[in-house]
């Protein structure tokens, strides 16, 4: 199955609403990556509320995922992080410091305004 990239400006909007297999999560990867390439995306915001549980691989892939948003010049904010998510990627030491968060998807868009904007 395959999540929606949403066009919004000069960004784009992902709201992962399905529970992510490693299969998924690598197909988004690809996806994503070849939007911000066709679009010239400069922000994404992920929101993640409906992800409830995440795994090793799931986060590692997430991570990879902002990384190489940002080298393809596409600066990433994540939103919507719920506590067992959090937690989990702590725990794995995925600490995404350099990445901007928010509570939602609204808050998010704000955010990511700002922070390309410095």
């Amino acid at each position: 199955m395959r999540i929606p990239i949403l066009k919004l400006h000069n960004y784009l909007l992902i709201s992962i609403q399905i529970e992510l297999d490693d299969q998924t999560a690598i197909q988004f990867q690809e996806d994503l990556l070849h939007k911000i390439h066709e679009t010239g995306a400069t922000g994404v915001v992920i929101d993640l509320t409906s992800v409830d549980v995440i795994d090793s691989f799931i986060a590692k892939v997430l991570g990879d995922v902002v990384s190489m948003s940002n080298l393809m010049g596409a600066k990433v904010v994540l939103t919507g992080i719920q506590p067992a998510v959090a937690m989990t990627l702590i725990d794995l030491g995925i600490h995404l410091k350099d990445v901007p968060t928010a509570l939602n998807l609204e808050q998010g868009l704000i955010k990511l305004r700002q922070t390309l904007e410095e």
